[in-house]
């Protein structure tokens, strides 16, 4: 392109997100800041997990230790959230820092495929209750 030359290309925002497209981002921004309130010990872990998971509208589904699934991680707290109408709820685990201290949420990967399925067919056995 010779320097007298310019070029303009129209870039347009993308549309807002649907409301209900936005549900889950939005609960998972309430359940990462609640989760910010943990204050230590593997003791409290499960009952902080179940009571933050009724504060943004999730199902907390069961505990368990980690056992080398995710990396740095002591305990994994499996929880529902976004379970409303048509709408497919989304797997998410809690994660109970090594050292005890801290928690994280993380989404589902391939090496954690498996637990998701098992939360998923445990879901399926509660609703046959």
């Amino acid at each position: 392109m010779a320097a007298s030359e310019t070029s303009l290309e129209i870039v347009r925002p993308a549309p807002p997100p649907q409301a209900e497209d936005a549900a889950i981002p939005m609960a998972l921004l309430e359940l990462e800041l609640s989760l910010d309130r943990f204050s230590g010990g593997d003791s409290d872990f499960a009952d902080f997990v179940r009571s933050v998971s009724d504060d943004v509208g999730g199902e907390f589904l069961f505990a368990l230790p980690a056992s080398g699934l995710i990396d740095d991680c002591l305990m994994i707290a499996v929880l529902r959230l976004g379970a409303s109408g048509d709408k497919a709820p989304t797997i998410l685990f809690v994660c109970l820092d090594a050292d005890g201290s801290t928690v994280r949420a993380e989404q589902p990967s391939e090496r954690t495929a498996d637990l998701q399925s098992f939360a998923e067919a445990f879901v399926g056995v509660l609703e046959r209750i």
